[in-house]
């Protein structure tokens, strides 16, 4: 039976001092996993994940650069927000990207992250405790029992 060639993650010079900053987490933990079991599949983008992010030229000025390399921060819906290696946060518009290479990944698959969806909870639970004190603070809140 062959013998699976164990992945190891060799990162840009670029990337090396944002890792650090993380903690120098072990990489070859996070590596994709794109066979077997549908259940164990686990790929794509994450937060904190280390890309080159390659801009259409359209949206690009003569003098700057077509490559944005960095840590990724946030996905949304119509941006992305990355750290750049020179440590400046930016938010690119996806309209503009022409292409997201994965160079590694920092953190667990999003299902398997315990740390991720601790903060999540704990984030829903102060945003809902918040929502609740606006609106008792809110004029007028509390006659919503009245019918008129």
């Amino acid at each position: 039976m062959a013998r699976k060639k164990k992945q190891t993650v060799e990162l840009p010079d670029w990337a090396k001092p944002l890792w650090k900053d993380m903690g120098s987490p072990n990489l070859d933990e996070f590596a994709d996993v794109y066979d077997g079991d549908l259940l164990t599949r686990r790929h794509g983008l994450r937060r904190d994940d280390f890309v080159e992010i390659l801009l259409d030229a359209r949206s690009i000025q003569s003098d700057e650069e077509s490559w944005l390399r960095g840590r990724l921060l946030a996905s949304g819906k119509s941006n992305i927000e990355l750290l750049t290696e020179d440590r400046r946060t930016v938010f690119i518009a996806r309209d503009i990207i022409a292409q997201i290479v994965l160079i590694a990944h920092t953190r667990p698959a999003y299902i398997d992250d315990k740390a991720l969806l601790a903060f999540e909870r704990a984030d829903m639970k102060r945003r809902s405790k918040l929502h609740e004190k606006v609106e008792k603070e809110s004029q007028g809140s509390d006659d919503s029992h009245l019918w008129g």
